[in-house]
């Protein structure tokens, strides 16, 4: 038998498992930093909860993973993070509001393989539920800035609303029926460029006159002020403009640069109004890193209620992982810090590693009996900082000989000293 992997799946080894280890605590302590609070939801879930009215639509559901029990009961695996939190939501309706939480996980879309899109990836979101105010997605935007500095990556972050959206094809006379594929074709514009959404807007039986209109109100171009200045003069009453005017004074109150794009439009159908998409300022990534928007209608369906107000993103580990992966040529392969080298002394030797354990300090021992050569081979072959030599003459003094293995220096330290040191 051949051994391989799924398509659109892959292994990490130990270096690329701590980068992307790296990744996700930094997303979470800025989640933590902002007051949001984790939980978990299970992979699996009922079908029913994923195919829903307001849940992710048909484009999704084309994708999603399904299968049966042995109970005969129809679930599938989660294509996000999103839908499942609501129905968490849902089942816990006395939550106190706002609530402001986080979900770290597997997602699983059986769609096309391509570069820096996969099967098996991992989200980390945070949301805010309860709360109408513009300036909870003011805050989902800052925090997006928040995280990708600290990871050391330059993003474009662009924002959109889905209620212009359909205002724009109100005013563009296209019919309500054919709008929301329509806004499927327009989410291609950035990916697959004009031809092909005008190619997509034919086939959906869209005149050329309304495709010219639609497509020239999308491409407004200018500063914010001067884009929804513009739309303005010719859609009066907006609330999708008023959302954006709202949100953009938040950013700009807070100092933060985001690009109103009148053509951003986001895939899945569950968005009800800001829509949010951040992208990597060079590099070959060319997909969004980060996205996600206002979703009013999915845990108001779940509790039979109407409308009840939530936004939030999701940071694709994957795509920020493969970023990263240009950037940094060199990466941790151990996140150990000593190494102890027993030179025929393991029983003590186990002694010391315990107590550099005790005391915080990431540490292996030689567990082959192999040579202080091969050793000291091996700890440079993972980039372990510090090798302790224990030979019995030093232990007879209480002392070890540590080893730094980036200077080459070697000093012969107590124990309370080689922790101080290392800690």
């Amino acid at each position: 038998m051949e051994l391989q992997l799924p398509k659109g799946t892959r292994d990490f080894s130990p270096e690329e498992k701590i980068l992307r280890d790296r990744i996700v605590n930094t997303l979470k302590e800025v989640f933590e930093l902002y007051g949001y609070a984790p939980i978990e939801t299970p992979v699996l879930e009922r079908y029913d909860v994923l195919s829903s009215k307001y849940a992710g639509g048909a484009e999704i559901l084309k994708e999603t993973f399904r299968l049966k029990d042995q109970g005969n009961r129809d679930l599938g695996l989660r294509y996000d993070m999103t839908v499942p939190m609501c129905r968490y939501i849902g089942m816990n309706p006395n939550l106190k509001l706002p609530f402001k939480n986080y979900r770290i996980g597997e997602v699983f879309r059986d769609g096309p393989v391509a570069s820096a899109r996969y099967r098996q990836f991992t989200q980390c979101d945070p949301d805010i539920v309860g709360s109408p105010s513009m300036a909870a997605d003011a805050e989902i935007i800052a925090l997006i800035y928040d995280a990708f500095s600290r990871l050391g990556i330059e993003v474009i972050i662009k924002f959109n609303n889905r209620k212009l959206l359909n205002e724009i094809l109100d005013y563009c006379g296209l019919e309500k029926e054919k709008q929301e594929a329509a806004i499927l074709s327009i989410d291609k514009l950035e990916k697959f460029g004009v031809n092909i959404v005008k190619s997509e807007l034919r086939q959906q039986k869209t005149d050329e006159k309304k495709i010219d209109r639609i497509l020239d109100m999308l491409n407004i171009k200018g500063s914010n002020e001067e884009r929804i200045s513009q739309l303005r003069k010719l859609l009066k009453d907006s609330e999708g403009l008023n959302e954006i005017a709202q949100l953009s004074n938040y950013l700009k109150n807070i100092r933060l640069d985001s690009e109103f794009d009148a053509s951003l439009a986001r895939g899945l159908s569950y968005y009800t109004g800001t829509v949010i998409e951040t992208f990597l300022k060079g590099g070959k990534i060319k997909s969004s890193v980060c996205a996600g928007g206002r979703y009013d209608n999915i845990i108001g369906s779940f509790l039979g209620k109407g409308s009840y107000p939530a936004v939030g993103v999701s940071f694709g580990v994957d795509r920020i992982y493969d970023a990263m992966l240009e950037k940094e040529e060199i990466r941790k392969k151990t996140n150990t810090k000593a190494y102890i080298v027993p030179i025929k002394t393991l029983d003590e030797s186990l002694k010391i590693a315990q107590q550099l354990r005790g005391a915080g300090i990431n540490t292996d021992i030689d567990l082959m009996d192999k040579g202080p050569s091969k050793n000291l081979e091996y700890a440079n072959s993972l980039g372990i900082p510090f090798v302790i030599f224990a030979g019995k003459k030093e232990l007879e003094q209480n002392k070890i000989k540590l080893r730094d293995m980036k200077s080459g220096k070697e000093e012969l330290v107590s124990i309370s000293e080689v922790i101080k040191k290392l800690e």
